[in-house]
């Protein structure tokens, strides 16, 4: 994984002489993650549009994405990556659209403790693939409250999701700022060697 001087560098590169700011998507089902991922590794305030939750889900949790999170991280003076994450049900799929425009990538938190949260990401993550062809990760949470063994539960994700050889499925405790740190830092490396150099098609 490149270093964080050498990922600074690329950065600029790829943004050219008037700095944009670099867009990453967190999405995934209800209850899977999001928001406390952004929360745990925003350097801001996570400005965040939650309400309470009005339906059975209501079980799982009490309140619940309804347009977007939003957090940033600085690498440099000049260069931030923004973290948007997106509501996890259906019903505000418009929102989905909204902030697909313009990610570098996105990462798909699946709740490894809820059979609907895999079944809904299969879902979810043809809807993201089909807006962008941009690199992402597959991060596992809640591995604490699964029965199955953590590797197993990766392996089965990924073949439920009909994923390659090379995506990842990583496990990840939202709550954990250097785990999450981690997913971030393999969609950015991804993101920016596919911006250095764009397939042609």
């Amino acid at each position: 994984m490149s270093s964080r001087p050498e990922m600074i560098r690329r950065a600029r590169e790829v943004e050219g002489p008037t700095p944009k700011p670099l867009k990453i998507v967190v999405t995934g089902p209800f209850s899977a993650g999001k928001t406390t991922l952004i929360k745990a590794i925003s350097e801001v305030t996570v400005l965040g549009t939650e309400r309470d939750v009005s339906d059975a889900s209501k079980s799982v949790k009490s309140r619940t994405t309804v347009a977007m999170d939003f957090g940033r991280i600085t690498f440099a003076d000049d260069l931030s990556l923004f973290l948007f994450g997106t509501p996890g049900q259906r019903r505000f799929e418009v929102m989905w659209d909204v902030l697909a425009e313009g990610m570098i990538g996105f990462i798909l938190m699946v709740s490894a403790a809820d059979e609907d949260s895999i079944a809904d990401s299969l879902h979810i993550l043809e809807h993201f693939r089909s807006r962008a062809d941009v690199p992402f990760v597959i991060g596992v949470s809640h591995l604490d409250k699964a029965e199955a063994d953590s590797s197993d539960l990766q392996e089965e994700i990924h073949k439920r999701l009909g994923l390659n050889e090379s995506t990842q499925v990583v496990p990840c405790d939202p709550r954990d700022r250097e785990q999450v740190k981690q997913l971030v830092l393999r969609v950015l490396t991804a993101a920016l060697e596919r911006l250095e150099n764009p397939v042609d098609v």
